[in-house]
């Protein structure tokens, strides 16, 4: 009989990187992130999770939530030999993954999650924002985020109506690597890999968006000021921009409006290749990663991607738990 296991992955540099220079991004202090692990090991035990492994990190943020808890749970640190780079959440993931986690809570943005995708495409998510780019996390209470969790771990709730899967942005490469986007992959001119910056306007060409919404934050805005394209449906969204285009004043950033010209918008279905020629760079979910030149990128949306629980579904669904007698 397996144990219900709930995992937690709190990448311990989200919502405090150089963004924050050109925007208005939240800082996430570690103290912070310690409050809302510990709430989401109080609401995951609550609902029926046996067993709590959290990733070990050099600021100690997971073992400092968990030193003080008085939990009916075994609660473990897991020590992946964390550095403060981003192989640090493949590591663990890989890890969460072999050591039979349930269900992961996530701590930050976009790129924390899409991290975790690269390398458990099936996994079953609750992330939590704490980062820039926070389309795909959400701002949840951690204490029902937990709960939430718990329900899902122990089985009290289906698994198919609570969690799922999402869409995903996969990529084949020139050079025969692939990749892939949770949110947005976007094409950029006259960028340069690794720049941090928020995005300029004038360098943004082709936006790949599996969600489109007005009331997000990043280039998913700028789709969703124009087109909605909602996570729960079968489609993605393809924006043009450039010169001459219409100008749609979207929330780039925390804090920054920018006006961008929108050539084009229009849906495209899943599977359906997607071709981006260079010389151009390749962000995905915010971070800029590869460069194309003539041989074009081949991108298609699917839903392959992880499991995201509904948290409110997953109250509703089941509520019976917390109720003496049920």
């Amino acid at each position: 009989m397996t144990v219900p296991t709930v995992g937690i992955i709190a990448n311990p540099v989200s919502g405090r990187d150089i963004r924050r220079v050109a925007a208005r991004g939240g800082v996430s202090s570690s103290q912070d992130k310690q409050n809302r692990i510990a709430r989401a090991v109080i609401g995951a035990v609550t609902a029926g999770a046996q067993r709590v492994l959290a990733m070990q990190e050099p600021f100690g943020i997971a073992s400092g939530a968990l030193a003080d808890l008085k939990v009916d749970a075994e609660l473990r640190i897991i020590d992946v030999g964390a550095t403060v780079s981003p192989t640090d959440t493949h590591r663990a993931a890989e890890a969460m993954r072999e050591l039979g986690v349930d269900v992961l809570i996530t701590l930050g943005g976009d790129g924390t999650n899409r991290t975790i995708a690269q390398v458990w495409s099936d996994a079953v998510l609750v992330p939590m924002s704490t980062g820039t780019n926070n389309v795909f996390p959400s701002l949840v209470e951690p204490t029902i985020a937990g709960a939430a969790a718990g329900l899902v771990a122990t089985g009290a709730v289906d698994l198919d109506a609570a969690a799922p899967r999402s869409k995903v942005v996969r990529i084949e490469l020139p050079d025969g690597t692939t990749d892939l986007a949770l949110i947005d992959a976007v094409s950029l001119l006259n960028d340069f890999v690794g720049n941090k910056m928020p995005f300029e306007p004038d360098k943004i060409q082709t936006l790949v968006l599996t969600t489109a919404r007005p009331d997000t934050i990043g280039v998913s805005s700028i789709g969703g000021l124009v087109e909605t394209c909602l996570p729960s449906e079968d489609a993605g969204l393809i924006v043009q921009c450039g010169p001459g285009g219409s100008m749609v004043t979207a929330p780039i950033a925390p804090g920054l409006y920018r006006d961008v010209p929108v050539l084009s918008a229009h849906r495209v279905s899943l599977d359906e290749p997607i071709e981006i020629a260079g010389p151009a760079v390749l962000a995905f979910d915010g971070d800029r990663e590869r460069k194309v030149s003539d041989a074009p990128a081949i991108l298609r949306i699917r839903r392959d991607g992880p499991r995201v629980i509904d948290v409110p579904t997953a109250l509703r669904l089941g509520a019976g738990v917390f109720r003496a007698g049920s």
